[in-house]
């Protein structure tokens, strides 16, 4: 029911909002945040870095993916196309042909870096992705063009 105030002749209602209830709330709720604010110790987040790795790859294996979800897989300047189904065996073999050719390099050390077309779908760069995670290969990176 609106406030009705007696003044002169008549009763007339007040349309005004009482503000005084809101300032109040708002004075409560500066003073907690206050009180509180120098309590809330800022937490750390620890990013990764490039240059975090123990050490480098001894080789690095690029799997370009082209237009049209084409896949190439590149070893120094050797490259090879093949489908997805036959990914996770090509690279496993290859990192097992590094270790073979190095004997004192440990087993798995090779990086996979995915290159992928600007054109291509996220959704086959995640293919890849999982594919390549499911066969238990480690060390997968994509590869970042900066633009100029």
């Amino acid at each position: 029911m609106p406030a009705v105030s007696h003044r002169g002749r008549g009763r007339r209602t007040i349309n005004e909002i009482n503000m005084v209830p809101f300032i109040d709330v708002m004075l409560v709720l500066l003073i907690i945040f206050m009180v509180t604010a120098p309590l809330i110790a800022p937490s750390v987040i620890d990013l990764p870095s490039v240059g975090k790795a123990a050490r480098q790859p001894d080789q690095v294996i690029q799997v370009i993916l082209g237009k049209n979800d084409r896949l190439e897989m590149k070893i120094k300047d050797q490259t090879t196309s093949l489908p997805l189904k036959d990914l996770a065996a090509a690279v496993k073999s290859a990192q097992n042909t590094s270790s073979d050719a190095n004997p004192g390099a440990s087993k798995g050390n090779s990086a996979v870096v995915i290159s992928a077309d600007k054109n291509a779908k996220y959704e086959s760069v995640v293919k890849v992705m999982d594919t390549l995670q499911r066969a238990g290969i480690q060390r997968v990176g994509l590869s970042v063009q900066l633009a100029n």
